[in-house]
């Protein structure tokens, strides 16, 4: 077979996942607390006809050498996890972190997940939960009956006002996690991510201290996909999709008109 047959072939695969990738990140470009993923492509091993800096002649060297390419491919895609716009939505359970850090979830199996967003609804037994899968926010917090208001402080004290009395009576301490490689985590859907080998283990600590993001109650954090640019990125890659079929297009015609002659 044809080297660029096979050398297109990559291109097409590579441009291709690059187009799943960005047709994700606009598929969430209104989802609270989403991260942007970015394709990271790589080029494969190449063959070493003739080495740079190898003897031509007894006396003189290659000052270049002939190593051809086998292709690109796609190794990794990475989250950017930088800062998404906030909106005020003035619901006392919506909150959003200013800075670093993530939410505690408990899962089903007992372990913990982690996530950005911030939309937070009651159960039936006034614990505060993930609105889609009902999932606990940790430390679990629960909200009396007669609650009247509900104030969560930057610094993640859950407070609330209840009926017959005056002062308002503390429910509980929020605290966030913190990890050295928020981008080695393992996005698992439903907004959530795990920790990883490659993420570090969590840093846990009260909002507002020690470099861990404070809190803003009756807020969201926004997508940080810029949609404007998703879409120049997708108009590259189509345009690099189809370059690679014109080459495979093109390398078809050549050996056509070889057999042709011949």
């Amino acid at each position: 077979m044809h080297p660029a047959l096979w050398i297109s072939k990559t291109g097409l695969d590579a441009a291709q996942t690059d187009v799943s990738v960005i047709s994700n990140n606009l598929a969430n470009a209104s989802t609270v607390g989403f991260k942007k993923d970015r394709a990271i492509f790589e080029d494969l091993l190449y063959q070493n006809i003739n080495q740079p800096g190898g003897r031509s002649s007894a006396d003189t060297e290659l000052p270049s050498g002939l190593m051809l390419g086998a292709g690109s491919k796609v190794v990794a895609t990475q989250k950017a996890h930088t800062q998404g716009n906030l909106i005020t939505t003035d619901n006392a359970l919506d909150m959003s972190i200013q800075g670093r850090g993530y939410f505690e979830i408990l899962q089903p199996d007992g372990s913990l997940a982690y996530t950005r967003n911030g939309q937070f609804t009651l159960d039936n037994q006034g614990q505060i939960v993930t609105p889609g899968a009902g999932f606990l926010l940790q430390p679990n917090i629960t909200i009396p009956e007669d609650a009247q208001q509900i104030t969560i402080s930057q610094d993640g004290e859950v407070s609330a006002t209840v009926r017959g009395q005056a002062d308002p009576i503390v429910l509980g301490q929020l605290n966030l996690s913190d990890f050295l490689n928020p981008a080695g985590l393992q996005p698992i859907g439903q907004n959530l991510y795990v920790e990883t080998a490659a993420s570090g283990n969590p840093i846990q600590g009260i909002p507002g201290l020690d470099g861990i993001g404070s809190i803003a109650q009756g807020s969201l954090e926004t997508s940080n996909v810029n949609v404007t640019e998703e879409l120049v990125n997708l108009i590259e890659s189509q345009r690099l999709y189809e370059m690679n079929s014109k080459v495979i297009s093109s390398v078809d015609q050549m050996l056509s008109q070889v057999i042709q002659q011949l």
